[in-house]
C-alpha cells in the first residue's frame, strides 16, 4: 500500500512538472522553401572520380646508400605519395629502370604523372623522363586531358628536354631556403595552378633540399623553345638577389613545373627551414587539389583489376628518418 502511495505521488508530480505545450523539434531545412534545400548533384559522366597518378621513381635509396646500395635500387619519397593521396587520387609507382614495355603499360593505367625531385640528370632516368614527356604530349594531342606535374629535378629535366640545351641550367644560392613567389604582373592565371593562390600573396614555400640548380629568367626568355612552350607564372629571388624562374605552365598542355617543393610543407620534417605554418600547409593542399582536379578530366578508365595489381600499396614502405 505504501509503495503504491509513493508511486502515485511520483506519478502526479511528474505529470504536474511536464509543460502543457511541448516545443516542436524542427530538423534542419524543414521550414526552408524547397528550392533552398541543398541537394547532391548527380555524378558527371565526364568526370573521373577515381583518378590515379603515376609517380616516377628516382635512382638510389633516398639515403645515400645507407639503406640499400644496390645499383638497381630506386625510391619514391613517401611525401609525394601522401601529397597525391591528399588530393583524392591513388598512386601507381613508375619504376624508372623496369623494362620500358612494363612502364608504358603502367602509363595506360594512370590519369596523370608526377616527376619528383632528385639529382640525376643523365642516363636511363633522363631517357625515361623524355619518353614519358613524349607520351604525355601524345595523349593530350589525341584528345585525352592528361596532366604532368614536375617538381624540382622534374622541372629541370623538362627544361633541358624542351630547350634542347643542357646549359640552360645555372647555379643559384638558394639551397634549403624558403623563398617568396612573385607572381608575374598582368599574367592570366585562370585555369592555372596560380589561380589556387591569392595573386598578391607572398607565399613562403619550401625550396629544393637536394640541389641548387636553377635557370634564370634571362635564359628562359632567350631560348625560343622554352619561351614558346612554357609561360612563366612566378619568379623568385635567391640569397644573392638573383632572379630565377620558380613556376611555369605549358601554353597548350596541362603541364605545370615547380622549382620549389609543394609537398614538403605538410609531409617533410628533415630540414629545419621547411615551412609548416597553416598557410604553408594550405599551399600543399591547393597544389594537390589542382593536380587531381586536372587528372579527373582524363577519359582513361582502366580495368580495376589491373589497377589493383599495380598500386603502390603492394610495396612495403621503409622508414629512413634516421638514415636520410
Amino acid at each position: 500500500m505504501v509503495s503504491y502511495f509513493w508511486f502515485l505521488i511520483l506519478l502526479l508530480f511528474g505529470l504536474n512538472s511536464w509543460p502543457t505545450t511541448a516545443a516542436p523539434i524542427v530538423l534542419p531545412c524543414w521550414d526552408c522553401p524547397p528550392r533552398k534545400v541543398p541537394v547532391c548533384p548527380p555524378p558527371d559522366p565526364k568526370v573521373n572520380y577515381r583518378p590515379i597518378i603515376g609517380i616516377l621513381s628516382h635512382p638510389g635509396d633516398g639515403a645515400s646508400g645507407r639503406l640499400n646500395n644496390a645499383t638497381n635500387a630506386s625510391y619514391i619519397a613517401a611525401s609525394y605519395v601522401k601529397f597525391v593521396e591528399s588530393g583524392g587520387a591513388r598512386v601507381i609507382p613508375l619504376i624508372y629502370n623496369e623494362p620500358p614495355e612494363i612502364l608504358h603499360r603502367k602509363l595506360k593505367l594512370v590519369n596523370g604523372v608526377l616527376l619528383p625531385g632528385g639529382s640525376t640528370k643523365r642516363g636511363v632516368h633522363f631517357e625515361i623522363v623524355e619518353s614519358i614527356f613524349k607520351n604525355v604530349l601524345a595523349k593530350n594531342d589525341a584528345g585525352d586531358p592528361f596532366p604532368l606535374l614536375a617538381i624540382c629535378l622534374g622541372f629541370e629535366l623538362l627544361a633541358i628536354i624542351v630547350a634542347k640545351d643542357r646549359s640552360i641550367l645555372e647555379e643559384f644560392n638558394s639551397k634549403d631556403d624558403p623563398s617568396p613567389l612573385h607572381f608575374k604582373k598582368h599574367s592570366k592565371i585562370d585555369g592555372t595552378v596560380s589561380a589556387t593562390f591569392a595573386k598578391e600573396a607572398d607565399c613562403r614555400l619550401s625550396c629544393d633540399g637536394t640541389s641548387s640548380s636553377r635557370y634564370i629568367t634571362r635564359k628562359f626568355r632567350n631560348n625560343k623553345n622554352l619561351k614558346s612552350f612554357f609561360k612563366i607564372l612566378t619568379t623568385s629571388t635567391c640569397k644573392d638577389n638573383k632572379t630565377y624562374v620558380s613556376t611555369v605552365q605549358a601554353r597548350r598542355y596541362p603541364m605545370t613545373a615547380f622549382q620549389w617543393h609543394p609537398e614538403k610543407n605538410a609531409f617533410e620534417w628533415g630540414l629545419p627551414k621547411i615551412p609548416h605554418s597553416e598557410d604553408a600547409v594550405q599551399v600543399t593542399q591547393n597544389v594537390a587539389n589542382f593536380l587531381v582536379r586536372e587528372a579527373r578530366k582524363s577519359m582513361n578508365r582502366p580495368s580495376s583489376v589491373d589497377v589493383l595489381d599495380n598500386l603502390i600499396y603492394k610495396y612495403k614502405p621503409t622508414y629512413c628518418g634516421k638514415a636520410g
